[in-house]
């Protein structure tokens, strides 16, 4: 018996559980129907959770997205450390690349964009998405910087490298394969 409620208090137990159900609901529900299209009931149902387990750890709709984003965000595109600015944004665009054109990628990216037009906390977890992208590349930014390298600023690896790879697969351009992603670096690096 108190095996079972250690078991119960552990780390990553029911509650991780959940969060990923909740999580995965959102990102089909988005993938077959968009953003705005659903509700918090329609995301507990499909994650196989009560309703009130969502707001009460979420609170609203909103909140929930930017989670879902933000966590997207962080575990699938994580900062590289290869040792150089040209070997970290090499690695780092090829990730982009593979991951917003996976199963969820699209979805993810429609979802940030979305919440543009879904009034304050729709902008406020646009915001913390952005915010939490810049963070991330900051600190690889910083880290080059610190072993004595030239990096460009957020803004430019934003504008030459991650903003036409998110064109190329909300606008069906073609998938952003890891060679163009290469490419962009390149053409970045070139111009610093």
């Amino acid at each position: 018996m108190e095996e079972e409620r250690q078991a119960a208090r552990r780390p990553g137990g029911r509650s991780a559980r959940v969060r990923a159900a909740v999580h995965q609901a959102v990102t089909d529900l988005i993938a077959e129907r968009g953003y705005g299209n659903f509700t918090v009931g329609e995301v507990a149902a499909r994650a196989g959770v009560a309703d009130t387990s969502v707001y009460r750890r979420w609170g609203n709709l909103e909140a929930l997205l930017m989670d879902v984003a933000i966590t997207w965000l962080t575990t699938q595109s994580p900062i590289p450390d290869t040792g150089s600015l040209a070997g970290d944004l090499r690695a780092y665009a090829a990730n982009v690349a593979r991951d917003v054109t996976g199963p969820d990628g699209p979805a993810v990216l429609r979802l940030a964009i979305a919440l543009s037009t879904a009034g304050q906390d729709g902008l406020r977890a646009r915001d913390a998405f952005l915010a939490e992208r810049s963070r991330q590349l900051q600190a690889m930014l910083d880290r080059a910087r610190d072993r004595g390298e030239h990096p460009p600023d957020v803004l430019d690896v934003l504008d030459h490298i991650l903003a036409p790879m998110y064109i190329r697969v909300l606008f069906g351009a073609g998938p952003p394969t890891p060679d163009y992603a290469g490419t962009l670096v390149d053409r970045l690096l070139s111009h610093k």
